[in-house]
């Protein structure tokens, strides 16, 4: 199997470095803090991190607002303790991909404080202006709950800047060859240091062009595959993962011919594992799955249950963000943007049938999962912390007044209730055979022993009910057959097969007939 497409049975593991753990006691996670817990994250057996961004920032949006794209915070430690993460993590057999932030800067970075305080700096036009506020009408406005328009008034400059995101996030203009060239230098900084790959943040915005929403335009394609092909000469083995919040068919573009980004983000999914869990119904699901087009081999899907951000209901209808609303954000403050800031355990009712059954889904339907940090021993969230702050608090190593998260105040309250340290946390279910970490330990070392999953055809089964979601994963001598019951009732089913392996608790199983208790799940490997 080809050791540069590693991607395509990865399983990933989002970290927010400033929420991880910290080493040296002023109360934010560090560098040296990730470091010290590699241990632990191996033995949970993911094979790539992905770390938030750890650039000098204003904090603004959490560091995607980037101050200086080739330095780490202070916060955080410094470049050299970076390359000790990164030699430690792949000591550990553990891979480490970045954000890599090209769409905008912070207004704090040194290139736009010279492009507003002089027109004819050349880093003028590192941004895009106007004299009016009326250009590209046809561009959403995305953070609707804060950004009345995508245009800002700087004073100093006399001129309007453009801003997809935040007012604070002014965009770099992608027409000028030499912001391009400067992203290519900023990938090579981070290559050079051992960075396995880039989950490229919100690519779709690159360019703008008049008559046009202003997303997924041609120009942005070409300039990604120049990306793609710098690093496929310089940097065989490392990754692009995308990052565009679109329909399946508006994704596929991303993955080229094989010769764009390696992996792209299955927004759509996710919302729709959520609806057929509280339906009961596998309906939604099937529907996008069965609409999403096929992509190179050499390519694959990541697909995720909670990230960083919202639970994004871009990607529903109208009448579907109400329902999802209705029936997960039962309280105004659980909203935000156009989606829902709760974390996995509180949207599932923290019931442990419903999240592994949710964990079910992510790692056997197609693509490469990423879990978030905490989301593996069922961490709650904090919705009376603004913005998206809720789901990035500490991570709970055991129970102790801090968590074992710091030795000071931290940067953020810690849980309290039922999802408090004290009730969550990674020492109690290290020594809990029956946890839920334990119970994801377990599949994450099933799904790293069969290649179907990573590789494999995927095939839906009728079950002869909608409340059962079941599909073949074929990969050359491996079937697999995956049956997850999505109701709160018993279901029998019936399957064209005769004997299995349940590969998750290594039993063998009696078929074709088989009665699944509420919200239970297998993963059954057919004997031929």
């Amino acid at each position: 199997m080809d050791n540069n497409l590693w991607f395509k049975d990865a399983v990933f593991y989002q970290i927010s470095v400033r929420a991880f753990r910290d080493s040296n006691g002023d109360g934010h996670g560090d560098l040296h803090g990730l470091t010290e817990k590699l241990g632990y994250l191996e033995t949970l057996g993911v094979d790539c991190l992905w770390l938030m961004p750890i650039y000098p920032s204003p904090l603004k949006d959490d560091g995607y607002d980037i101050a200086d794209y080739y330095d780490v915070a202070n916060v955080f430690g410094n470049l050299g303790e970076l390359k000790a993460l990164i030699d430690a993590a792949h000591a550990h057999g553990i891979r480490i991909i970045t954000d890599l932030v090209m769409n905008h800067t912070s207004d704090q970075h040194p290139w736009f404080q010279a492009a507003r305080a002089d027109r004819h700096s050349p880093y003028h036009d590192y941004y895009v202006w106007s004299n009016t506020d009326q250009k590209y009408t046809g561009a959403r406005i995305i953070f609707l709950d804060t950004e009345p328009s995508n245009w800002a008034w700087d004073e100093k400059a006399g001129q309007y800047y453009w801003h997809r995101f935040y007012a604070s996030q002014p965009d770099l203009n992608f027409d000028n060859p030499e912001v391009q060239n400067e992203m290519l230098n900023v990938a090579r900084f981070w290559l050079d240091l051992g960075i396995d790959g880039f989950r490229a943040d919100a690519v779709p915005y690159l360019f703008e062009r008049e008559g046009t929403n202003c997303e997924n335009l041609p120009e942005t394609h070409a300039y990604l595959k120049k990306l793609r092909a710098f690093i496929e000469k310089n940097y065989p083995g490392r990754i692009l993962l995308c990052e565009a919040n679109q329909w399946p068919e508006d994704v596929r573009p991303y993955f080229g011919e094989g010769d764009e980004f390696h992996m792209g983000f299955h927004f759509p999914i996710m919302p729709r594992i959520y609806m057929a869990l509280k339906k009961g119904r596998v309906t939604d699901l099937l529907e996008i799955i069965n609409r999403t087009p096929a992509i190179p081999e050499n390519c694959q899907w990541c697909t995720f249950l909670r990230n960083h951000d919202e639970l994004t209901l871009e990607m529903v209808t109208p009448e579907e963000r109400k329902w999802m609303w209705e029936q997960y954000a039962p309280d105004p403050r659980m909203k935000l943007n156009l989606g829902i800031r709760r974390r996995l355990a509180p949207l599932l009712d923290n019931d442990r049938r419903k999240i592994e059954l949710a964990n079910s889904l992510l790692f056997t339907l197609p693509g490469s999962p990423v879990i978030y940090y905490g989301d593996e021993i069922g961490m709650g969230d904090n919705i009376w912390l603004d913005d998206r702050n809720g789901v990035r608090t500490p991570m709970q190593w055991d129970d102790s007044p801090n968590g074992g998260f710091t030795s000071a105040t931290p940067f953020a309250p810690l849980l309290e209730g039922q999802y408090s340290p004290q009730h969550v946390n990674v020492a109690a279910q290290t020594a809990d055979p029956d946890s839920l970490l334990r119970a994801m330990q377990r599949m994450i070392a099933a799904r790293k022993q069969i290649h179907a999953f990573g590789w494999g055809g995927f095939e839906w089964l009728d079950a002869g009910t909608d409340s059962i979601a079941a599909y073949t994963r074929r990969y050359k001598n491996e079937t697999l057959l995956i049956i997850n019951n999505l109701s709160d009732q018993k279901q029998t089913v019936h399957v064209p097969f005769e004997e299995a392996t349940d590969i998750l608790s290594h039993e063998n199983v009696s078929l074709p007939s088989l009665t699944l208790r509420p919200f239970q799940y297998l993963w059954l490997l057919i004997k031929k």
